[in-house]
């Protein structure tokens, strides 16, 4: 890039009298300038900013039939980690929960207890505040 100079681009005789041209070829330089300085102050979310782009255009392509051929072994064995993974998770907590005596009949009724005492709460606060507001008219 070159070192700009209002003086050269006509800066110091305000827009009207600069060419469309000479003034996308200052933003151009500027935006290039802004881009590079802040490069230099945070190269670490630059980075982050490129790695997302790369991923969104990724994303963004069609996947090749040898990528295919390539990734399916892999997603397979990926997909049935995680299925065995969420199953062990399920059975130790479905376990878990028994020993400590926690039933779905008990958890739904201690959820209806809850909803009804913040429906009760509500209501009384409501009341109280209509109650203030009236005996200020």
């Amino acid at each position: 890039m070159s070192e700009y100079d209002p003086a050269e681009n006509g800066q110091g005789r305000g827009d009207a009298s600069r060419s469309p041209r000479q003034r996308a070829i200052e933003a151009y330089e500027n935006a290039g300038r802004r881009a590079a300085d802040g490069l230099s102050e945070a190269p670490f979310i630059a980075l982050a900013g490129g790695i997302a782009a790369g991923a969104l255009i990724a994303a963004l392509l069609p996947r090749t039939q040898a990528e295919t051929r390539a990734v399916r072994p892999t997603a397979r064995r990926l997909r049935e980690s995680a299925k065995a993974a969420a199953d062990a998770a399920r059975e130790t907590g479905s376990q878990r929960l028994q020993e400590l005596g926690i039933t779905r009949e008990k958890g739904e009724e201690t959820l209806r207890s809850l909803f009804q005492g913040v429906s009760e709460a509500a209501k009384a606060s409501a009341q109280s505040a209509f109650d203030a507001a009236k005996s200020r008219s």
